[in-house]
C-alpha cells in the first residue's frame, strides 16, 4: 500500500510538471527474465535441498531414540525384574526422554535458522539483481529521454502505451515474444 501511494504522488507530481515523458515497467517480468534468474533459483533450490537434508538426518535421529526408548520401555514390563534393574531402567527412560526433548528442540531452532538463512540468501540474490535491472532501466531511461519510470504494480491504471517493459528486455537481450512471465507461461 505504501508502495502504491507513493507511485501515485510521483505520477501526480510528474503530470502537474506538464510534459514529461513517463513509463511504467513490469519489474517482476525483468526479474524473471534476468540472465542470474535460472542460477539464483537453482541456488536457492540446492540450499534448501541441503537444509532439508540436515534436517531429515535430526529426524531420523530422533526416531531411532524414540525406537529406543520404546525398546527400553518395553524391558521395563519384564514382571521378573528386579526393583534395581526397574530403577536402572526408569533411569535410562528419563535419560532418553531428555534427550529426545533436547533433540526437537534442537531441530525446531535448526528449521527456523535454515529457513531464515534462506530467505536471507534469496533478498541477497534479489538485492543484486534489482540493481542490475535498474542500472539498465536507468540506461533505457536517459537513452530514449523518459523523466519517469515507475514499477506498474504500484498504479492503479496506466495506458498500456506507456509500458516500456519491452524495450527494457531487449536492452536485457531478451526478445520481449520469449519473454518469460508473461501470458502462457506465467508460472515459470
Amino acid at each position: 500500500m505504501k508502495k502504491m501511494m507513493l507511485g501515485m504522488m510521483a505520477l501526480c507530481a510528474a503530470t502537474a510538471f506538464g510534459d514529461m515523458k513517463i513509463g511504467t515497467v513490469d519489474m517482476m517480468v525483468l526479474v524473471r527474465n534476468h540472465k542470474s534468474y535460472d542460477t539464483n533459483k537453482k541456488v536457492l533450490q540446492g540450499t534448501e535441498k541441503d537444509y532439508q537434508k540436515e534436517l531429515d538426518y535430526m529426524r531420523s535421529e530422533l526416531d531411532a531414540l524414540q525406537d529406543e526408548g520404546k525398546k527400553v520401555a518395553e524391558q521395563g514390563r519384564n514382571p521378573m525384574l528386579s526393583q534395581a534393574q526397574k530403577d536402572k531402567i526408569e533411569k535410562e527412560l528419563l535419560d532418553i526422554q531428555n534427550k529426545f526433548v533436547a533433540g526437537q528442540q534442537k531441530l525446531r531452532t535448526k528449521a527456523m535458522e535454515s529457513q531464515q538463512k534462506l530467505q536471507e540468501l534469496e533478498t541477497q540474490l534479489l538485492k543484486v539483481t534489482t540493481e542490475d535491472i535498474r542500472a539498465v532501466v536507468n540506461k533505457f531511461a536517459e537513452d530514449n529521454g523518459y523523466d519517469l519510470i515507475v514499477e506498474s504494480t504500484v498504479t492503479a491504471f496506466a495506458k498500456k502505451s506507456l509500458d516500456v517493459t519491452d524495450g527494457i528486455l531487449k536492452e536485457m537481450g531478451i526478445d520481449p515474444k520469449y519473454a518469460k512471465g508473461r501470458g502462457k507461461d506465467e508460472g515459470k
